[in-house]
Formats: structure tokens, C-alpha cells, sequence
């Protein structure tokens, strides 16, 4: 299915009958050097190591631009607004983790479009929408489609990705049926603008980075951070403790039960917070903002209930609430806006950070840099703490504030890139917004527990001593980039 040139596909293309849109997929590296007017509004994201550029154009379009195009694939779309677009990709785990007796990626991904058109409707209808009803495994119909209409369709394939059109009725349980060491990115529903991030935002994290120096002040809100809290938080969103949390699944109960209390424990910060549905839109505007996030849903092992997703995002989330306590706590003001934030849909294909960073895109949005928090928990006993950054997806700028701020507050960290795939930062990156990710190791996935049930925090591995570490680097660069002054008036 993969291409080296589009001479095929152009026959295939003028051979066949008309078709409502086609997409182009072409590595980033070979996109054209000259401005194609139909390619202006056609740009539906970055995908992929190496990076891949996906566009859906018409016929016509195809075969205008492809000429200026060495190399690539393409494919041809129904229209169908009942379905989505969603990017299957190796998330970048260690060869360790993967049996000898595995199939190659590309294998599975023939048989996920079959996976998806054999789910029974009535134990769909069962899964119970966003706020009621565990998760639940589907059964087998036999080969329909599960929804009617279009079938979940395999548009695009390589050996470390697969592009899918998925019957948005199936995406709530799209990881349920997928391989664990493969993660889905829905692509958006409206063309993106193929544009670099704000030479603003890029020059304020440059000018911040230059300046950087050791702030006592800093030093020591950081040293206010501790381990004990950060253990309570995450045995309660793994139900490790008396939380009934099952699941963290997007689309459980579970959920909704952890964005409650996640809620309720920032709210003690004295935030103001709100819980905003994936398709929420919003018309606010806003000054200079830096966000802080992780994303709370979880994912199991294939065919198990239990999600109790420890590392995977638990950590994330159980830094975003040490934040929120610590500014209570030394009781910050902040000289510019800060958002701590906390998405689900991730594990579906980074569904809530994808509606949300579009309404900031939507608002014009001054956002100077967004930190998203996954995955920061498990070392190997055999390496230091360490700090991975992405080598792919996100602003350099952003990485190299990040590694020069833990240079200085935190030096025992090991700081490195990985290019483990893919969180909630490329939402805000594909938007044009100076994004990066903070992660556990600097190189490929090493957790044997990874979206498996038994990501639990007792266990071998699980480094609390790693997160903490991790967690003041965070706060560090949110000081330094946001500004900010402490209330030392006596509380009223």
C-alpha cells in the first residue's frame, strides 16, 4: 500500500471513478518547496517517525500537486461525516517488551478494520455513553458493520503506522481492540493551518532560557514538594486504595467519578474549575497563558475491565495535583495566566485535547507554552532518574527551557529524547502553539506494564522518588515562564 513515487496512483486515480476527496500522505521532507494554492486549506496534521504530512484534497488537486511530490501514497475517501480519520502508530516501545512470537505491526493493522466491523451494537449500546457503565468488551456479530453506513476501512499502511477511517460511533472503544504497543491519534474534523509556532512565543522561551538562572526563591517553593501526597493521589485514581475505581476508561463511570475528585482536590487550591465536554466550545479570550497538563483516562490490558493506569497517566496527573497544592500552599500569585489542566480521550486518540487546543486556536489564544505531563513513574533499577523529551513532536524551544531549567533545580536528572508516541502536547503543536512533553526516560519505552491492567504503583519500578524529581522540574519552568510573586500578608 505504501508507495515510492504517486505514478500508480495517478492511473489508479484517472482510471476509477470520481471519488468525493483524496488523501495524500508524503513525508515531511518531501513536501513541496512551491506554494499549491489547492494544498493552502487541504493540511490535516503531522504524523508519524519519520514524520508523515496528510492531506485530503480533491481529485483535481491530486493530480496538480503530486507532481512536485518525489514520494508519498494516496488513497481515496467516501464522504462519510459519520466516520473519522485516526492514526495508528508504534508508540515507540523497547524490543524487550515485544514477544518473539508478536506479528508485525503491519500484520495487525490488516485485521483492526475487521476487529471494529464485527462489534455487536447492542453490547455497544451497552458501553452506556460518557457517564454511565463500565467499560465493557465487545462481541462478535459475524463481520457486519457494527453501526451501518461505512465500514472501518484501511487507508494507509507502513511498517510502524496505518491510517484507518473508524465509524465515530466506534471510537469510544477503538483501544479496546487495539494492539497495547499501538496508540491512535484522531485526525481533526476541519484542515489545519500548516504554519510554524509564534516567533512570539518562540523568542519569549528563548529570551527566558537565556536569562535562566538559580532563583532561591524557587528553590524554595520546589523543596515544598513532597512523596507522601503524591502516594495517596495515585493509589486513589488506581483504586489501590477505597476510591471504586475500576477504570479510568474515557467512556467508563470511572471517569467521571476521577474528573470529580480531581476537581474537587485543585479546587482546594483555590481554583476556579470546570469540566468541559469534548465537544465543548468556548468563545474566551485570553492574555498571555501557559498551561500545565496530563491526561487522567486510562487504558488496560486487551480484553480486561481493569485500567487502573498508574504510570499511564496517573503520574501526569498526580504532578498536576502537587502543583496545585504547592501554590496554596506558598500561596503564589502568578504575573500571567496559568491553566492546570486535565484531559481524557487520550487513550482514544487525543480527543479532549484536540477540542480543547482547537478552541484556543479558535480564540486566538496567547499561549506561550504548553507542558503536558505523561508517563513519569517507572525506572529501571539499572539507570538513573531520568527526563525524556520529544526528539519529534513539539517545539525545540520548549525542550531545551525545560532541560536547562532541570540543569539547574534538578541536576540528578538524566535529560534526554525520546521518541516514545504520542500525547496530548501534539494537539497543541498541530495548532501552532509551542508545546513539549515531560516523560520518564530519555529513549523507548521500557514499562513492562505499559496499558496493561496491572499498571499499578506497588510494584517494582514504580519510582515515586523519579516523580517528585520530574514534578519540580515542571513547577520550575512554570515559575520561570510565567512569573510570578508569594502573598507573604497574613491570611485574612
Amino acid at each position: 500500500m505504501q508507495l515510492s513515487c504517486f505514478t500508480l496512483a495517478l492511473a489508479a486515480l484517472l482510471a476509477s471513478a470520481a471519488t468525493d476527496r483524496t488523501i495524500l500522505i508524503t513525508p515531511t521532507s518531501s513536501a513541496p518547496k512551491i506554494s499549491i494554492p489547492c494544498l493552502d486549506n487541504a493540511f490535516y496534521g503531522r504524523y508519524g517517525h519519520p514524520q508523515q504530512d496528510v492531506y485530503l484534497v480533491s481529485d483535481e488537486c491530486a493530480m496538480e500537486s503530486t507532481s512536485f511530490m518525489p514520494s508519498g501514497s494516496m488513497s481515496y475517501l467516501a464522504d462519510d461525516q459519520e466516520s473519522s480519520l485516526v492514526w495508528l502508530q508504534d508508540a515507540g516501545v523497547d524490543e524487550s517488551l515485544i514477544s518473539t512470537d508478536e506479528l508485525p505491526f503491519a500484520d495487525r493493522m490488516y485485521a483492526i478494520p475487521g476487529l471494529l466491523n464485527g462489534l455487536d451494537r447492542d453490547a455497544l449500546k451497552e458501553y452506556g455513553g460518557a457517564r454511565t457503565g463500565e467499560q465493557v468488551i465487545m462481541s462478535s456479530r459475524g463481520g457486519s458493520s457494527a453501526q451501518g453506513g461505512q465500514p472501518a476501512k484501511l487507508l494507509h499502511l507502513t511498517s510502524t503506522a496505518a491510517l484507518v477511517s473508524v465509524p465515530n460511533s466506534l471510537l469510544p472503544i477503538l483501544d479496546t481492540v487495539l494492539p497495547s504497543f499501538v496508540v491512535p491519534v484522531v485526525l481533526p474534523a476541519a484542515a489545519l493551518q500548516n504554519v510554524p509556532v509564534d516567533e512570539h512565543a518562540t523568542e519569549r522561551l528563548q529570551s527566558i532560557t537565556t536569562s535562566l538562572k538559580f532563583d532561591p526563591s524557587i528553590a524554595s517553593i520546589l523543596s515544598q514538594l513532597d512523596t507522601a501526597d503524591m502516594k495517596k493521589d495515585i493509589r486513589y485514581l488506581t483504586g489501590e486504595s477505597d476510591s471504586g475505581i475500576l477504570s479510568r476508561h474515557s467512556f467508563s463511570s470511572g471517569a467521571m467519578l476521577a474528573a470529580d475528585w480531581i476537581q474537587g482536590e485543585i479546587e482546594k487550591s483555590g481554583a476556579v474549575c470546570e469540566q468541559k465536554h469534548f465537544r465543548y466550545a468556548t468563545n474566551t479570550n485570553s492574555t498571555a497563558m501557559t498551561i500545565l497538563s496530563a491526561h487522567y483516562d486510562s487504558r488496560g490490558s486487551f480484553g480486561s475491565l481493569r485500567a487502573p493506569g498508574g504510570d499511564d497517566d496517573g503520574s501526569g496527573t498526580t504532578l498536576v495535583l502537587a502543583v496545585a497544592r504547592v501554590i496554596k500552599q506558598k500561596r503564589i500569585v502568578f504575573e500571567d495566566h496559568f491553566e492546570l489542566v486535565l484531559f481524557a480521550g487520550e487513550e482514544q486518540g487525543l480527543l479532549g485535547s484536540k477540542a480543547y487546543a482547537h478552541d484556543m486556536r479558535k480564540a486566538n489564544a496567547n499561549i506561550t507554552l504548553h507542558i503536558q505531563s505523561d508517563m513519569l513513574s517507572y525506572r529501571s533499577p539499572t539507570e538513573p532518574l531520568q527526563l525524556g523529551l520529544p526528539a519529534v513532536i513539539g517545539t525545540p524551544e520548549a525542550a531545551y527551557l525545560v532541560a536547562n531549567v532541570s540543569k539547574i533545580y534538578v541536576p540528578d536528572l538524566t535529560v534526554g529524547y525520546s521518541y516514545a508516541c504520542c500525547s496530548d502536547h501534539q494537539s497543541f503543536h498541530e495548532q501552532g502553539f509551542a508545546a513539549t512533553q515531560l516523560f520518564e526516560r530519555a529513549g523507548p519505552i521500557i514499562d513492562p506494564m505499559y496499558h496493561n491492567s496491572r499498571d499499578l504503583s506497588n510494584r517494582p519500578g514504580y519510582d515515586f522518588e523519579q516523580l517528585l524529581a520530574i514534578s519540580k522540574v515542571a513547577l520550575a519552568t512554570i515559575l520561570e515562564v510565567v512569573g510570578f510573586d508569594v502573598d507573604d500578608r497574613p491570611p485574612q
